[in-house]
């Protein structure tokens, strides 16, 4: 069973998860605004909210700092994807002998529900880049606007305009995405309604949007979890373990085997 609870300490909130590792989840990959800051807290943002996040001396017991309960049941519970039963994907996972290694070694990843708009933007941003200029590109949009923009917000930014994240040849289609968001030619709504197939499709109308981008923003950005992101790493898991193709129990979670897949590749000797 998936255990989920928590109560209001102070000004804290006390979670008890069993399937969460702070560094698994927030260190991954899939997002890019959190910063280690000890070795068991994390400080980050979603949207325009702040976190400070500890692990406990208790594994599976984390503080929320300075978090009222009402914020935590609007805007944490649902980011860190509490109501998901994670143990039972891990039992229907663990039916093959490969997933079964990876989630015992990475029990505590979790996908984060993460805004759409934020996610496509970012990805975008992520290129043929690596995880630390990403990140610094990200926070100086964040700084420039004093919170993760809209693209609303971002409606008369030219190439020129972004010349100040020194993002190379990723401003263009950054510009290129906040033009069909903000003409209406594509909405975050319509996205979430099409198939995985579908959706796919119409991001990567998204100028140098490809199918691993495409698929990165529907796992992390829309929840939906067939979507199957093939980096260099998950590419090579593939090859050696799935030559035919992804086993019968990762139907409707492949995301989710994903990511155990992506990070028990980097560790296991081969």
């Amino acid at each position: 069973m998936n255990v989920t609870d928590f109560f209001v300490q102070g000004d804290d909130i006390v979670l008890r998860q069993s399937e969460l590792d702070l560094d698994q989840t927030l260190d991954c990959g899939q997002a890019f605004r959190w910063e280690r800051i000890s070795p068991d807290t994390y400080h980050g943002y979603f949207l325009n909210n702040e976190l400070t996040i500890s692990e406990l001396q208790e594994k599976g017991v984390f503080k929320l700092h300075n978090v009222s309960e009402e914020q935590f049941r609007s805007v944490w519970f649902d980011y860190f994807d509490l109501g998901s039963d994670y143990s039972k994907m891990i039992e229907t996972l663990s039916e093959d002998e490969t997933l079964s290694k990876a989630v015992k070694q990475y029990r505590g990843t979790r996908i984060l529900r993460q805004d759409p708009w934020e996610t496509i933007s970012s990805f975008i941003i992520s290129q043929n880049n690596n995880i630390p200029r990403i990140k610094l590109i990200i926070s100086r949009l964040c700084e420039h606007y004093s919170a993760y923009p809209s693209f609303e917000d971002m409606k008369a930014e030219t190439v020129d305009t972004l010349s100040y994240l020194r993002a190379g040849f990723r401003a263009k289609y950054i510009v290129d995405a906040v033009g069909r968001f903000n003409s209406g030619e594509m909405t975050t709504e319509k996205i979430k309604t099409l198939s995985t197939d579908d959706a796919r499709d119409e991001l990567m109308k998204i100028k140098g949007v490809g199918p691993k981008v495409a698929d990165c923003a529907l796992l992390f950005g829309f929840h939906k979890l067939d979507a199957f992101p093939k980096d260099v790493w998950v590419k090579r898991v593939m090859a050696q373990y799935y030559p035919d193709g992804l086993p019968e129990c990762t139907k409707g979670i492949e995301g989710v085997a994903q990511q155990y897949l992506f990070q028990y590749i980097r560790t296991v000797k081969t």
